[in-house]
């Protein structure tokens, strides 16, 4: 599996973009472009990339969080591939709502989705075990200090993450994290436990 990592380079504070690329030879590997921009740049950026020899570069999208600041970009994708378009809940050029357990194919890999509550609405992760490759969407995993108060969901979703076998992160917010990605992922479990749990 390849991971090609795509910056958008507009004014916009815009999260991250991924597009995960298989051996182009076999017909079960998948195209995949996780989030999207807030605009076309993103479609820029993939023609840029080689994605290897497969009739579209992106056959399949899926969105981490769903927000209307990124409906352009998705229609700018959508116009350009034509993909099937994966999220946890309904924006404009959504038309496949994934559930907590599924399984996505994203280049060479199956991936694990995993749903999580943060920010007071559903967001999806993915993860492939075999490569270890979490992508974290904007679920928080790098808490620094204990303090403030945590939604029970949220402490629920690190504890899930937590028992899974993972070297590497992608976020939708800050860098990817290469090495000590469980190290990461237990200390911010320990912090957010130490801290206040939020009535809800």
């Amino acid at each position: 599996m390849k991971v090609i990592s795509l910056k958008t380079r507009n004014a916009i504070y815009c999260c991250n973009a991924y597009l995960v690329v298989g051996d182009a030879k076999r017909a079960e590997n998948v195209n995949g472009l996780i989030d999207v921009g807030t605009d076309g740049e993103i479609v820029r950026q993939v023609e840029e990339s080689y994605v290897g020899v497969r009739e579209r570069p992106v056959e399949r999208v899926v969105l981490t969080h769903t927000r209307v600041a990124y409906e352009n970009g998705l229609k700018a994708v959508a116009m350009s591939y034509r993909p099937e378009v994966y999220a946890v809940s309904m924006i404009e050029g959504v038309k496949n709502l994934v559930v907590d357990g599924q399984i996505l194919r994203m280049g060479a890999c199956d991936f694990e989705v995993m749903v999580a509550r943060a920010h007071a609405h559903e967001s999806l992760l993915l993860y492939c075990e075999r490569e270890g490759v979490l992508f974290s969407g904007d679920i928080p995993l790098n808490v620094r200090k204990p303090g403030g108060t945590y939604e029970p969901s949220y402490v629920d979703a690190l504890e899930i993450i937590a028992e899974r076998d993972i070297n590497t992160i992608y976020p939708a917010y800050g860098e990817p994290v290469m090495d000590k990605a469980e190290v990461m992922i237990r200390t911010t479990l320990l912090f957010v436990r130490q801290s206040g749990i939020a009535v809800v």
